[in-house]
């Protein structure tokens, strides 16, 4: 055995070297023998464990989601590894959809991260939290139970249990067909890694810690037989971020095998070519495959300190895919793929905007505002997170979505509880059960707020309980409550908007305040006292919002929330798409053309959305600047009927 382990250990010295002379970044210097890694964040997050969403929309969201995942059953998600594990099975089937197939065992991954996000969330009441904790505690249990020998742990569909790893064998020799060779194992293998981190991480269960070191071993031992040809095979077919999950192994173990087996999925020549920021560099590339990549290169920096031009790489991809490929909603794509720099008009469809594209952009944000600071990601985090996040589930039902149609005249399709468990069916799971994250944030004695959101959050540091009320835009005021146990010296800073008609007007216990603006930021300092009260107002007003390749063709929103003309539910037929995806089968607008009346012109309706709509109740907008009665809604709350965002303006005399 001393033998075997030496000869392993050499082959891991190995790839490494290998990898310094494959790619630009060397090998790292690992740290050992800690049980935690220090990370690189400049800033803290408070997450769902938190912070408590207190408005309708959000407990519906979760409470929505809590009763979905409590839904599904141990045995059926469990059996493929029962299979593949050579135990009883139990004598049930798998799911349908993506889950009874080579891409089988993604969802129990996404599945084991929302359940312990849950279970940590203030949003989940007692009763939930038992519930939620025996669930994750069962499974957990019941994988350990299939964990072969070998540390090798798997879910998908096997036709040969003679070789369980048939399509690991397959992508390396650059074998992908979906449905008789390789189903992007690498890819699940990724979700399920990240589910074990996030049970032991949120929840505790050591258990589930001793399957993904077992498992990380069984990685180690794969690649380190890789030599450079056969890596870059493997880097060629989606891997997922089995970096970030490889370093995110290496940060709670502190044993650097698993850092330097991550340090084999760092694509570099990808990076190299990012950091180049040249002209149309993510075009027909596969949105959400390139993505975990850019987030595991960020993850090393984060971990490990080194290799500051992953830092970069993170920060020039998040720039290209803001600037040149993002639609109003925060999200992107066209069926799946980038395309050419600022071509987004034209690539409006029934397919655009998947949902795992803005997961995994808001988990590269995150990381990105933690790291640096800057404001423009807190931006982009609201954007994202109010305009595709809260549209990608049907309140009614919990289900979420895929595709997110840009093209004017389609509707939202949601997944089916027991026949979809697309990749974003999981991705879902986990956006419900983290409600909370991304709104505040702290560095030493200055506290973040970055939305304007009802919520109330625990910041233990400070002895500080803040409670906010009232949500922006539904008012254009923003009410902050303190409850200290002391008083406290502390910064407030509050993100100025980008998308604010003006200054802010800030009070404290009803007297006027002066700000100092830093960064993109209000801040407040002084000694604070039990009972203190801020009040943000935020003049508002409506926007109009060109695409790169349509010059009038545009979008309108009101303060942070994007807006869409409601076309009704008629024949709202669909199909599929891909790998069995449900779709919106077609459009029922023959042209996305408004013929402006007589003596309006586009550019008056642009410079100056306002004069041009009625504010009705709530969040509701009549446009006035045509005949066509069309009625704008928050694009969120639109989830089942038809819509408009986009529009294309032509003056009457053009008409």
């Amino acid at each position: 055995m001393a033998g075997a382990g030496t000869r392993a250990a050499s082959l891991i010295l190995a790839v490494i070297m290998a990898c310094t002379l494959l790619f630009g970044c060397s090998a790292p210097e690992i740290k050992g023998g800690v049980s935690m890694i220090e990370t690189g964040y400049s800033l803290k997050s408070y997450t769902s464990s938190d912070v408590l969403l207190t408005g309708e929309f959000f407990e519906n969201a979760f409470n929505k989601e809590i009763d979905y995942l409590l839904s599904l059953d141990n045995d059926r998600l469990l059996c493929n590894f029962r299979k593949n594990g050579g135990v009883d099975w139990k004598g049930v089937e798998p799911y349908n959809g993506w889950e009874n197939s080579l891409i089988g065992g993604h969802t129990m991954g996404h599945y084991l991260t929302a359940l312990a996000q849950a279970y940590t969330s203030e949003l989940a009441s007692n009763s939930q939290k038992k519930a939620v904790g025996e669930k994750l505690g069962q499974i957990i249990d019941g994988l350990a139970e299939c964990q072969r020998d070998s540390g090798f742990l798997w879910g998908a569909t096997v036709e040969n249990f003679g070789n369980l790893e048939f399509q690991f064998d397959n992508v390396e020799q650059g074998k992908s067909n979906l449905f008789t060779e390789a189903w992007v194992p690498w890819y699940t293998m990724h979700k399920i890694f990240e589910g074990l981190i996030s049970s032991y991480e949120l929840a505790g269960n050591e258990t589930a810690l001793d399957i993904a070191k077992r498992l990380g071993d069984w990685v180690c031992e794969r690649t380190s037989r890789w030599d450079e040809s056969t890596q870059r095979t493997v880097l060629s077919i989606e891997y997922g971020g089995m970096n970030d999950c490889m370093y995110d192994l290496y940060r709670v173990t502190g044993e650097k095998k698993y850092a330097e087996a991550a340090h084999a999925f760092d694509e570099e020549p990808l990076f190299e070519l990012i950091r180049t920021d040249g002209a149309n560099v993510l075009n027909n590339r596969h949105a959400n495959t390139t993505i975990p990549k850019i987030i595991g290169a960020l993850k090393r920096y984060i971990v490990l300190g080194d290799c500051e031009e992953y830092l970069e790489t993170a920060e020039i991809f998040w720039q290209m895919v803001v600037d040149h490929h993002t639609y109003p909603t925060g999200g992107n794509s066209e069926w799946e793929h980038f395309g050419e720099d600022d071509v987004l008009n034209r690539e409006r469809t029934n397919c655009n905007c998947e949902t795992c594209n803005v997961y995994n952009m808001l988990k590269l944000t995150k990381d990105l505002y933690m790291l640096t600071g800057d404001v423009k990601y807190a931006d982009y985090y609201e954007q994202a997170f109010i305009n595709h996040i809260m549209a990608s589930q049907n309140p009614e039902t919990g289900m979420t979505t895929y595709f997110q149609a840009m093209a004017t005249g389609y509707f939202r399709t949601f997944s089916t509880p027991e026949d979809s468990f697309w990749c974003c069916t999981g991705t879902g799971m986990e956006n419900f059960t983290k409600l909370g994250d991304g709104i505040y944030f702290s560095e030493g004695n200055r506290l973040f707020v970055n939305m304007y959101i009802e919520s109330r959050l625990e910041a233990s540091e400070y002895g500080l309980i803040l409670t906010q009320s009232k949500t922006v835009p539904l008012t254009d005021t923003a009410e902050l409550s303190l409850k200290l146990e002391s008083d406290c010296e502390l910064t407030v800073s509050l993100r100025i908007p980008y998308w604010a008609k003006g200054d802010l007007e800030i009070a404290v216990n009803g007297e006027a305040v002066a700000y100092t603006e830093n960064g993109g930021y209000a801040d407040i300092t002084r000694t604070w006292h039990s009972q203190d009260k801020i009040t943000v107002r935020i003049p508002l007003g409506l926007r109009a919002s060109n695409l790169q390749d349509g010059i009038n063709t545009v979008s309108f929103s009101y303060g942070p929330v994007l807006l869409a003309a409601d076309l009704g539910n008629e024949s709202m037929s669909t199909t599929y798409t891909g790998m069995s995806v449900l779709i919106p089968e077609s459009s029922v607008v023959e042209s996305d053309t408004i013929t402006l009346s007589e003596g309006i012109t586009p550019a008056m309706v642009k410079s100056d959305p306002d004069s041009y709509f009625v504010k009705g109740e709530g969040l509701e907008f009549s446009f006035t600047g045509s005949n066509d009665g069309l009625v704008f809604k928050p694009y969120y709350s639109l989830y089942n009927t038809r819509y408009g965002i986009f529009w294309r303006l032509l003056a009457a005399d053009n008409g």
